[in-house]
This record gives C-alpha cells, sequence and structure tokens, in this order.
C-alpha cells in the first residue's frame, strides 16, 4: 500500500510547495485538492502524472468534504496524511468596517472548512491508523497517520485591521491541541504549523519584499512544507517558519502590555 497524503490548496503557495517536497519522498501517493483544477493537473503531470488523484472541490461548500471522503475510499481506501492547508487572508479592515461579515468569512474558510473536513475523513483515518503502516513513505516517519493544520503566526500575536483573519488562525490552533489529545489514542498525531511572512500568490507580502530590511524576516514556501512534514510524520507538535517567529508568540505571553504597546 502506498503512503497517501492529502493537500488542501495544493494549487499554489505552501501547498504546491508540500506537495513537491511529498512527491520526492518514495511510496508516496499525492491527492491535490484545490478549486482551480487546470493547475492542478499541470501539477499532477509534473510530479508523476497518472498516480496522483486530483479534486477539484471548494472547500467553503458543505458538501465538499463528504464528497472529497468519498473519492479517497473509492479510489484509495487509506489515509496516512491530511494537510489542511487551504484559505483566505480575508480584508485589512477594522471590526469597525468589516463586522460580523468578515469575521463569518475568515471562520467558514479558516475554520469550518478543515474542521468540516477532519470529521469527514476521521473515519478513514482511524481505519488507516489500525492497519499495519505502509512500507514507504517520508523520511523520519514517526508517525504513520497523522493530521496537520496550518494556521499562522497570526493565530498567537495579533495585529491591527487583521482581526477576522486571526480570529480564524487563533481557533484552529487552539481545536488542534484538543483533537491532538482525542485522537492520540486512536493512533493519530495532530500537528499544527503557524507560518509568519511568506511571499505567496495570496499573500504577496509586497511592503516587507520591497523593503531592504523586511526581506530578511521573510519566510519561503520552501521552509513551510519541512515544517509541515515535522509537525506530520515527524511527529512534532508545533512548528514555526521562519523558526524564531516562536519569540514573538513567546513574548505575547511573557509581556502582552509591551506587546500591545509595540505593535500599536
Amino acid at each position: 500500500m502506498p503512503y497517501i497524503a492529502l493537500i488542501t490548496g495544493a494549487s499554489s503557495g505552501l501547498g504546491e510547495a508540500t506537495a513537491r517536497r511529498l512527491a520526492r519522498e518514495p511510496g508516496v501517493r499525492l491527492v491535490l485538492v484545490a478549486r482551480r483544477k487546470a493547475r492542478l493537473d499541470a501539477l499532477a503531470n509534473e510530479l508523476g502524472g497518472g498516480d496522483s488523484l486530483v479534486l477539484a472541490e471548494d472547500l467553503t461548500d458543505p458538501a465538499a468534504a463528504e464528497r472529497i471522503a468519498q473519492a479517497i475510499e473509492r479510489e484509495c481506501g487509506a489515509l496516512h496524511l491530511l494537510v489542511n492547508n487551504a484559505g483566505a487572508g480575508g480584508r485589512r479592515s477594522g471590526f469597525a468596517d468589516g463586522g460580523w461579515a468578515e469575521i463569518d468569512q475568515c471562520m467558514r474558510i479558516n475554520f469550518e472548512a478543515p474542521v468540516r473536513l477532519i470529521e469527514a475523513l476521521l473515519p478513514l483515518l482511524r481505519r488507516t491508523a489500525a492497519s499495519p503502516p505502509p512500507p514507504a513513505g517520508p523520511r523520519g516517519l514517526k508517525q504513520p497517520v497523522s493530521i496537520v493544520n496550518v494556521a499562522s503566526t497570526a493565530g498567537r500575536v495579533n495585529r491591527p485591521r487583521v482581526g477576522a483573519y486571526s480570529a480564524s488562525k487563533f481557533a484552529i490552533a487552539g481545536w488542534t491541541d484538543a483533537l491532538h489529545l482525542e485522537e492520540r489514542p486512536n493512533g493519530i498525531h495532530v500537528g499544527l504549523v503557524l507560518p509568519g511572512f511568506i511571499p505567496t500568490e495570496g499573500f504577496p507580502q509586497t511592503p516587507l519584499v520591497r523593503h531592504p530590511l523586511g526581506r530578511h524576516i521573510l519566510g519561503t514556501p520552501e521552509q513551510a512544507a519541512e515544517a509541515i512534514l515535522d509537525a506530520g510524520p515527524g511527529g512534532h507538535a508545533e512548528r514555526y517558519v521562519p523558526r524564531y517567529y516562536w519569540l514573538a508568540a513567546m513574548a505575547r505571553i511573557v509581556f502582552p502590555a509591551f506587546v500591545r504597546r509595540v505593535l500599536s
């Protein structure tokens, strides 16, 4: 049996980088999920063509999760790694301008969609964990079955005008800890990845890219892909990207008033 890895948001950015990284590992079969089928098909062909399963779905559709679960059950019969990477940043607006509508939109994309997908796939993940492990998979494989939720450093440290986005990432980060404790007895590891500023199609980070000093605090999609492997099959609880971003999260806990003054 191959090692089956599902990646959402695989058509670009961190999801595409993760697919490319996993494709280098022996015995891995990819399930690529995103809205843009043409991009997924092109990536699948580039990475080896026919062995990858392409599923063009909008994860904000409440019925999408069940369709994905049925397709994987039918085509693969197992699932070893689920990477919940798909997400969106929303508008940069304060609560007085965006209101509940902006928070609701971010929560549906960044929290509700991955929760629905995990709910639909959890029976298959549990059955896979109860079966013999695959003969191959990512190097350093410590957890044969794992879930990785991609949150954000903004899920630990908030800033003005991104409150809706941060709220959704705070939610997925907090829920990830509980889910890990609940599913550990069933043989499923649940890890968390918290990217910082990484230039991608959806998050171009233009001011930092253009600033001579700002470029030095940027991460890369390739670094995020390695972090996802660490937090999933590698068995780590969480990874920041770049790694030193954990300092910001620690400062928020130890010196909350100071961090508020700095960010204001």
